[in-house]
Order: C-alpha cells, then structure tokens, then sequence
C-alpha cells in the first residue's frame, strides 16, 4: 500500500470534482482511509503546491471542501483568456438557448426546442462545457428528460448577483416576435418586388 501514488490519485479526483470541490467525507470514502490520515495527504499535497512556484493552481478548502484553484499571480493571463473574442463569444444559438435556460429554468431540451423551433443539441453542449448551465435535475414523467438550469458562473459571466437581476422580458414578447417577423417579411418581398421591376 506505501507505493501507492496518493498525491496523484488525489490531484485526479479535485480535478474531476472542479468546481463542485470534495469533502472530507468524500475523500474518506473514495480512497477508504481514516478522516485523519485523508486530511494529512490533503494537507502534503496543499503545502506542494503552495511551496512550489512553478505550479499555476493550488488547493483551497472553501466551505468545508477543497478545490484546485489557480493561482492569483497568473490572474492577468488568465483575465486575457476570458475576455479573447474566440473564448469568451457565444454564438446566436447558443445566446437563445442560453436566455430560454435562464427565464425558464429548470427546463427540459424538448422544451427549449419547442420554444426556439429547432435542434439545441450542440447549443447546450457548448454551454455547458463553458460552465454555463448544468444539469440540474429529471423531469417528472415518461423518459425522465435532464432538466437544465444556469450555473454561477452563468452570474459571474453576465455580472449578476442572482436570477432576479435579469432583466424583465416585454409583457408582448410573441406580438414583437411576429411583428418583427412580418416586418422582415414585407421588407423582403418589397426588395423582391424591386428588383423585378428594376
């Protein structure tokens, strides 16, 4: 058992836990050792971090679970990263989606796609790799569908403090919606219409 590479094995699992971070409890279980002797490997493994400069994350214990965090020196790269056009943009499927998510979650994919009138498979793909929304539930019913919702990093990327700062949606948002429709239509058909006579 002395060969066992705890430090790696630990790494691997606050990786896989991101945000979420582990418990004691958790890791008490996961690598079926004392509360004591997990905390003294938790502890090892944070003081290797912390003492080693070249290393761009650290372990953190925040409410009663620790998570690999990056280190606050690199926050000027990391600030670059977030604010690149090619990270940080959201296609115009992937902001509808994400809208649909916010002012009506929990909610399901069948039901984004009644709601958009086409597929949200990739949309909701992308946003939950970018941490935007998760899965945060099954729906009642035949199939038990995943239902979705926004994630804190959904606030942290629009800047709220929580779900009532969004702003409120027009009380005749589908009277808009068509009217801006049948306003597009008409525009193209009078661009139609001019260019046959032209």
């Amino acid at each position: 058992m002395d060969n066992i590479n705890w430090r790696g094995i630990l790494e691997s699992l606050l990786f896989a836990a991101g945000d979420e971070g582990l418990s004691l409890k958790q890791v008490c279980s996961v690598l079926e050792l004392s509360e004591e002797e997990a905390n003294a490997r938790l502890q090892d493994l944070k003081k290797d971090y912390e003492n080693d400069e070249t290393r761009g994350i650290y372990i953190t214990e925040l409410a009663g679970t620790f998570q690999l965090v990056t280190k606050k020196v690199h926050a000027d790269y990391l600030k670059k990263l977030v604010e690149s056009p090619s990270v940080s943009s959201l296609s115009q499927a992937a902001l509808e989606t994400l809208a649909i998510i916010a002012y009506k979650q929990p909610i399901t994919r069948v039901e984004i796609e009644q709601i958009r009138g086409v597929k949200t498979e990739r949309p909701i793909s992308t946003l939950t790799s970018k941490g935007l929304v998760k899965e945060v539930g099954r729906a009642e019913g035949t199939g038990r569908a995943y239902l979705f919702g926004t994630t804190t990093e959904f606030l942290d990327y629009f800047g709220l403090n929580n779900l009532e700062e969004l702003p409120p949606l027009p009380e005749n948002i589908q009277e808009d919606a068509s009217q801006d429709e049948a306003d597009l239509f008409f525009e193209k058909f009078q661009e139609t219409i001019e260019s046959d006579e032209g």
